[in-house]
């Protein structure tokens, strides 16, 4: 009995180290095609006419110098926090580097709320931006991009406000998705919208 015993020990233990190791191999950061890390976007901001940091965009779309009446334009920027989760607040095996998140890439669309969406007549075309900002697990990261384009405020239809009446503005959405990959090669994305008001602004 006493053997009987012993051998069913070892088969117990056995079985329990293969289902470890079915745990391990079963991790969705190693074999499952979504990753085991969560992108939150914890804010999205512009800036005002005045520069300072808003929860919307003021984008002048174009820059006339006042002496000689010379065109310019200029992109603008807006800033992102993201924040790195595991999507178990509490992994069985705990956290490891594999966890952490590179983004890579982002893309920026607009909409209008009147439904008139054309790229190139209603709206910009929307564009893809690279990015390089590694996040550990259970971190913050700040980013800058670049959220309107210079070549965008040369097309309609933007190009549209500076030949149209001084004062017009087109208010439209910004639909922002960052993309990248944790450390295991698992996809991650997160988005997040932004008002942005298009228009000719007195230049200071």
């Amino acid at each position: 009995m006493k053997r009987a015993t012993g051998s069913f020990r070892v088969v117990g233990a056995a079985a329990l180290l293969a289902l470890l190791v079915g745990a391990v191999a079963c991790n969705p950061v190693e074999k499952e095609s979504q990753s085991a890390s969560r992108l939150i976007l914890d804010s999205l901001t512009g800036v005002d006419i005045n520069g300072n940091s808003a929860q919307y965009l003021n984008s002048d779309v174009v820059l006339i110098d006042a002496s000689s009446g010379a065109l310019s334009w200029r992109s603008d920027v807006a800033m992102a926090t993201l924040t790195v989760m595991p999507y178990d607040p509490q992994p069985l095996l705990g956290t490891s580097a594999y966890f952490d998140v590179q983004l890579t890439r982002y893309t920026v669309t607009f909409v209008r709320n009147d439904g008139r969406n054309v790229p190139g007549r209603d709206v910009p075309y929307g564009f893809e931006g690279q990015i390089s900002l590694k996040i550990g697990v259970n971190q913050s990261g700040s980013i800058s991009f670049i959220i309107v384009r210079e070549v965008a405020k040369q097309e309609m239809p933007l190009l549209g406000l500076y030949n149209g009446n001084i004062g017009d503005v087109l208010n439209m959405t910004a639909v922002i998705e960052f993309y990248g990959h944790d450390l295991a090669g698992r996809t991650v994305k997160a988005s997040g919208t932004l008002p942005v008001y298009f228009a000719n602004y007195a230049d200071l």
